[in-house]
């Protein structure tokens, strides 16, 4: 496999690597106690150019390569919080590449470069009480009236949903499926909208989650993102992006518990010896270290093609469900390793155990990876 990372990768990530150190980890476990982070933490990420890192330099980005978006990802994990890193994520590469690829000049100046600035906190609106991955029946509705749109409607499992000023929304403006989904951008201010309920998760707790509601709510048509009716093809396009980065991720933050454990396992000793000198242990975190490598070897694949605007759709979905799965073993593993203190807040594994459960929920089940490989193999 050839080396992706230039030197100026490699710059960029010590950058990022220095600033997840100096300003994230230390506060990981006061933001999960505290159930949110605060909102400064958009404010610096922005200032120094990570929230736009592969957009449009016109409007705030920096217009790098999408393997700077990988190191960034795999430097994130550092911070030792899986909330910090999916709302930042939510931020910047899930809410604001639609509005990148397809939003007229007014919607990127409102809305895409304050976001990116982090002065603006954005939010991915697609998922509902009764709808995830299934975006063809949304029930959301937008009903044009004049030079308007009036929504109406709710939203669900909406991470930044407390806090956001604008949500990049998936509404149904046409008929049934996936020809009648339309996109907007919209800010929260607008009369109507609420939030009707903050999630009460068992992990990711420093991200607010929450249940959008929607009750007459009108914005301009001129808010309008792309084509109307032309939305579900933008969106099943920004899953992509979203599925990537969940693998990239997951592999990164593989590799952090093992190299935990065996810090932990040289220092711990148990019967006369440390714990990493036990036969039983050193091979089970050699078949993971194996494991992990090959997933990430599939992960870089998926990376490269994705990068080269191609449509990976198999094997973006292939490295989210071996990595999500394995992801599961590994920190049950590692968590089982740390014995007692294993199973106490204070210690990072057990937050990563609790936290990484979501890997194969979130941005479509590692059941719904499952089937869109078996059709795009022709099973």
């Amino acid at each position: 496999m050839p080396n992706f990372f230039t030197p100026e990768h490699e710059a960029f990530r010590k950058s990022v690597r220095q600033w997840v150190e100096r300003e994230l980890s230390p506060h990981a476990l006061e933001w999960d106690r505290a159930g949110i982070f605060p909102k400064e933490v958009f404010k610096q990420a922005g200032e120094l150019g990570f929230l736009g890192i592969n957009h449009d330099p016109k409007y705030g980005g920096s217009g790098l390569d999408y393997w700077y978006v990988t190191a960034f990802c795999e430097e994130l994990v550092r911070s030792r919080n899986a909330g910090v890193n999916m709302a930042l994520l939510v931020q910047s590469q899930m809410a604001t590449p639609i509005i990148n690829e397809i939003g007229t000049d007014e919607q990127k100046r409102l809305f895409l470069e304050p976001a990116l600035k982090g002065e603006k906190i954005a939010a991915l609106g697609v998922s509902e009480p009764s709808v995830g991955s299934d975006v063809a029946n949304l029930k959301t509705t937008a009903r044009r009236v004049g030079d308007d749109f009036v929504i109406n409607g709710s939203k669900m499992w909406i991470t930044n949903g407390t806090r956001a000023d604008f949500i990049t929304l998936a509404v149904r403006t046409g008929e049934t499926g996936y020809g009648g989904v339309s996109l907007f951008t919209f800010p929260t201010d607008t009369k109507g909208f609420s939030v009707s309920k903050k999630l009460d998760k068992i992990g990711n707790l420093s991200s607010d989650t929450a249940i959008l509601f929607f009750e007459d709510c009108k914005v301009p048509a001129r808010f309008l993102l792309g084509e109307e009716n032309e939305g579900f093809y933008h969106v099943m396009t920004n899953f992509q992006g979203e599925r990537l980065t969940a693998a990239i991720i997951a592999a990164a933050g593989m590799e952090r518990m093992i190299e935990d454990a065996v810090k932990y396992g040289n220092e711990r000793s148990a019967f006369g010896r440390p714990l990493i000198k036990y036969q039983v242990w050193r091979h089970k975190f050699v078949e993971h270290l194996a494991h992990i490598e090959a997933a990430r070897r599939l992960t870089y694949h998926a990376v490269e093609l994705f990068e080269a605007k191609e449509s990976p759709v198999k094997e973006i979905s292939m490295a989210k469900l071996v990595t999500g799965d394995l992801a599961q073993k590994v920190a049950y593993d590692c968590q089982q390793f740390f014995g007692g203190m294993g199973y106490i807040e204070e210690t990072d594994i057990a937050r990563t155990w609790r936290d990484i459960r979501l890997i194969t929920i979130g941005g479509g089940t590692s059941e719904i990876m499952k089937e869109i490989i078996s059709k795009l193999v022709g099973f």
